[in-house]
């Protein structure tokens, strides 16, 4: 079996050059959910694979991070939101510390979006909505699974879900998992990320700075 020392592939020698247009702040919208509505919409017009697909990093209480990939399922002035079970690690460590980053990485356009901000439970009634529009499979997966917890085989999954699909067959509405549920991220920062050539990106920022927001630009 080869080494890691094997292997021919070097990835300090990898590089791609960026070219896009500069953004100018003059350009940006007032405000940074107007603004991601928009760069969201030309991601999505670009034919990116689930250009909704985010990075959600959470912390426990002592500052020992986690990261996973989720997909954001609704965005509006108030922020971002995702579902997940609430048992779950993420689950777990948004409850003990709201603090929470997301990031958007839109590769092949060459473009991040980073949103810092806290995370808290929307409601039950928004939630039975969101799940009502999962589909009939989803929605038996959201029960079959205890989401992060250790399980002893892949059989054991699929004999949980052949349970959950002879006792709720297409058709027949599936209740909400009382652990299953929507988290809102109201951001406190956004920075929007535009790769360009040379390393010279352009990265701005909007803070939240009582009620307006202010954008800066950052050195790459």
């Amino acid at each position: 079996m080869a080494s890691v020392t094997d292997q021919d592939i070097d990835p300090a020698m990898m590089r791609k050059q960026y070219r896009s247009e500069i953004v100018d702040e003059g350009s940006l919208a007032g405000n940074p959910m107007d603004q991601f509505a928009l760069w969201f919409q030309q991601a999505a017009d670009s034919h990116l694979f689930e250009p909704n697909a985010m990075v959600v990093s959470t912390a426990t209480s002592d500052g020992r991070p986690s990261s996973r990939t989720v997909l954001m399922k609704q965005f509006d002035g108030r922020g971002f939101v995702f579902f997940t079970n609430y048992a779950s690690r993420k689950g777990r460590e948004l409850a003990e510390n709201p603090h929470v980053a997301l990031l958007f990485p839109w590769h092949p356009i060459a473009r991040q979006v980073i949103v810092t901000g806290t995370a808290s439970r929307i409601g039950r009634d928004e939630t039975a909505a969101y799940f009502r529009s999962r589909p009939h499979g989803s929605q038996l997966g959201a029960w079959a699974s205890e989401q992060s917890s250790v399980i002893g085989s892949r059989a054991e999954l699929d004999r949980r879900y052949a349970e959950l699909e002879a006792r709720y067959p297409e058709g027949e509405q599936v209740p909400v998992p009382p652990e299953w549920g929507g988290l809102r991220v109201v951001p406190r920062e956004i920075e929007f990320w535009q790769g360009h050539e040379n390393r010279l990106h352009d990265r701005l920022r909007y803070t939240l700075d009582g009620e307006e927001w202010h954008v800066d630009r950052l050195c790459p």
